[in-house]
């Protein structure tokens, strides 16, 4: 007989590289991370960084969609449903691909969990809601500096996470890891993908009511994210349990900035641990 357990499948987010804490893991959980389609490194992505190359280089994310990630993700999800219950985590970004999946794969799905991520009801994408004025306070003009090529001419977007310029760096970890130390942040950075995809925030990710309304969900407010202000994730879940009245948003918080530091880590392990189906 085989036993059936929760999979936390985690979609993909910014710079397209996801994975399952180990954590969750050892607490008897599986955990799968979908790997954006077509992420590949390259060798001027390497020290010494070839920067010329690097600027140039068609990427292989080049002619991906948003439509492949989802893709993607729903064939873990079908893949993972098949040996028990699943919980569909999506963080920043990732939000706007989970509500796609469950759109998707409503009976797919145990449980959405949002953390500090985009949940476009109102308005269609993630895009729309940085322009409004909950995200006014949002810091991520700080890491336009870390752009290291024209996307019309590689296909995608391209950023240098290993530049060693000391006031970038000081502007992204006040922006993604304010609490972490300097070595949580320097492992985080490198745990990015360098390329995403081009037009990602413009594409419209609003699930349908009777569809992705009907899968139950989570968001895990960030208290202090300075990607996502607080403001912006209260406004999409006000939105959320207008459009879905008799399926409401379970709202959990953590003290925390966009990425959480090993602390904060481990609380948010803590929040998927009791919110595995039983």
């Amino acid at each position: 007989m085989s036993l059936r357990v929760t999979t936390f499948v985690f979609a993909a987010g910014a710079n397209g590289v996801s994975a399952a804490p180990n954590e969750l893991v050892l607490r008897g959980h599986r955990g799968v991370g979908v790997d954006q389609p077509g992420q590949q490194f390259r060798r001027s992505y390497q020290a010494p960084q070839d920067l010329a190359a690097f600027a140039t280089e068609p990427s292989a994310l080049a002619g991906v969609t948003v439509a492949d990630q989802v893709a993607a993700t729903v064939e873990v999800v079908r893949r993972a449903a098949a040996h028990g219950p699943v919980v569909l985590v999506g963080a920043s970004i990732g939000g706007a691909a989970i509500s796609l999946v469950a759109d998707a794969v409503p009976d797919l799905i145990d449980l959405l969990v949002y953390d500090t991520a985009f949940c476009c009801v109102d308005l269609a994408t993630p895009d729309e809601y940085m322009a409004t004025p909950e995200a006014a306070d949002t810091r991520v003009g700080d890491l336009l500096g870390f752009m290291a090529a024209d996307p019309s001419v590689i296909g995608a977007i391209r950023f240098n996470w290993r530049t060693a310029d000391p006031a970038l760096l000081t502007k992204a970890k006040e922006a993604f890891l304010a609490e972490a130390t300097d070595a949580e942040f320097y492992a985080f950075l490198n745990s990015m993908a360098p390329d995403d995809l081009l037009g990602k925030g413009a594409t419209p990710a609003r699930g349908t009511r009777d569809r992705w309304g009907r899968v139950p969900r989570v968001y895990v407010r960030h208290l202090r994210d300075r990607i996502v202000p607080l403001a912006l994730q209260d406004r999409m879940i006000r939105e959320a349990d207008a459009a879905t009245p008799g399926n409401r948003f379970h709202v959990l918080d953590l003290d925390t900035s966009h990425v959480p530091d090993a602390p904060h880590m481990a609380q948010l392990v803590d929040i998927y641990d009791r919110l595995a189906p039983a």
